[in-house]
């Protein structure tokens, strides 16, 4: 991303393409940037805009919304604000994206279920994926090595590593 547009790079094999863009919105948090009771769009009550299957803004099918304020409904109960959710929204707007730049209709997410994982303590954790369930000691070893697996780069993980380990 950068002041002129977005560079969609392509993860295999295929070319670089560039949307132009004069105006491109970046929000991070645990709650829905204030930005989207400004849009016009249907929201849930925590400001969340309710987005069609495939990311887009209701009306909107080149407009997307993904992670903390999105809400898409998954058996009827929107998806929580997680990094693994937010990572596979990213995932379908990037190829919906790139779908609609080759005019092909744009695809539904599939969101897939990973569990979930929090720390508690010091060298504390919980881990919950399908049957499987952590706590404790052996749950923190496994919520350190998922947080270093999805870091980019060895140089990074090593870093944090160190840091955490200092």
């Amino acid at each position: 991303i950068d002041n002129e547009g977005i560079v969609l790079r392509p993860s295999a094999g295929g070319e670089e393409k560039r949307i132009p863009s004069r105006t491109i919105v970046w929000a991070a948090g645990v709650k829905a940037a204030p930005i989207t009771r400004t849009l016009g769009v249907p929201l849930d009550k925590g400001g969340r805009v309710i987005v069609d299957p495939d990311c887009s803004v209701p009306g909107f099918s080149n407009a997307y919304v993904i992670g903390d304020c999105a809400n898409w409904a998954h058996d009827g109960e929107p998806l929580p604000g997680l990094s693994p959710v937010a990572i596979q929204m990213a995932h379908c707007v990037g190829e919906n994206i790139e779908r609609g730049i080759d005019n092909l209709p744009g695809k539904r997410l599939r969101y897939r279920d990973k569990g979930m994982m929090a720390t508690i303590g010091r060298s504390r954790a919980v881990a919950k994926s399908g049957p499987m369930e952590l706590t404790g000691f052996i749950a923190w070893l496994a919520w350190i090595f998922v947080h270093l697996w999805f870091l980019v780069g060895f140089r990074n993980r090593f870093v944090v590593f160190f840091n955490w380990a200092y």
